[in-house]
């Protein structure tokens, strides 16, 4: 009698894009908190970069900061502006160091690189080590946003997308992608399955800020608008499965 064969699991399917960056804002961190990072969070965060790398995908972070502090929100409390934007820019750093110790922690490979040089924690953002990085399967955090005041971490997020030669950029959110207005505030809400740069533009769709529209348009990076509170959303997403918004050319 022949013995039962065993079924295999299937694997998973492979990443669409070979080499994304995702951008989250910091307030992603902070979970149910009202600021600072959950750990809770910050790991199940980690998993789902860990589930991306493990489907073939070359993973680039950038993180903002307003779970510590948003350089705005400092101007008009009375901070300059230039130095509240700086302040901001180091509360990246700080939480691109939480992430690359949740991401070790599970055994990925990350390293931190900043536009604000702080070598004693994390490496200068030196674009060619950046790429050589990626080439042999590690994450890279970029913290410090560009290293200039006055610009919103989307922007640096849109700049190192086409600095790596990113094949997407990657938007998570609160949100299962882009809408006509506030779900949260108007029930109505009509949800975009797709939307194109000038779409975004003329219709001041709240994805990421202009100037990052316009350097994703001029260099033909898509931009993925998805939710990552939704867990495994981000591997469903590479694989372009799930619900989100896509932001192309047409």
């Amino acid at each position: 009698m022949k013995a039962a064969v065993k079924e295999q699991p299937m694997a998973s399917a492979a990443s669409k894009y070979k080499r994304v960056l995702l951008k989250m804002s910091g307030e992603v961190l902070m979970g149910d908190r009202e600021y600072g990072i959950d750990p809770a969070t910050l790991d199940r965060i980690a998993g789902e970069i860990k589930e991306a790398v493990d489907i073939g995908a070359q993973v680039c972070v950038v993180v903002g900061a307003g779970n510590i502090f948003r350089g705005v929100s400092g101007a008009a409390n009375g901070l300059e502006r230039v130095t509240a934007d700086y302040i901001g820019m180091l509360g990246t750093v700080m939480n691109a160091l939480a992430l690359q110790s949740a991401l070790e922690k599970i055994k990925v490979p990350t390293r931190v690189q900043s536009a604000i040089p702080m070598q004693a924690v994390c490496e200068p953002f030196i674009r060619r080590r950046a790429l050589r990085h990626l080439e042999k399967g590690r994450v890279v955090i970029f913290a410090g946003g560009s290293g200039n005041p006055f610009f919103t971490t989307d922007t640096p997020a849109a700049l190192r997308a086409t600095e790596m030669n990113c094949d997407a950029l990657i938007k998570g959110t609160k949100v299962d992608g882009v809408y006509s207005a506030d779900p949260a505030k108007d029930p109505s809400a009509k949800h975009y399955d797709r939307l194109t740069y000038m779409d975004v533009l003329t219709k001041d769709l709240k994805v990421m800020d202009a100037t990052a529209i316009s350097l994703a348009r001029e260099n033909h990076i898509p931009i993925l608008v998805f939710s990552v509170k939704e867990e495994g959303n981000f591997a469903r997403v590479l694989q372009g499965k799930g619900r989100f918004t896509i932001v192309t050319d047409k």
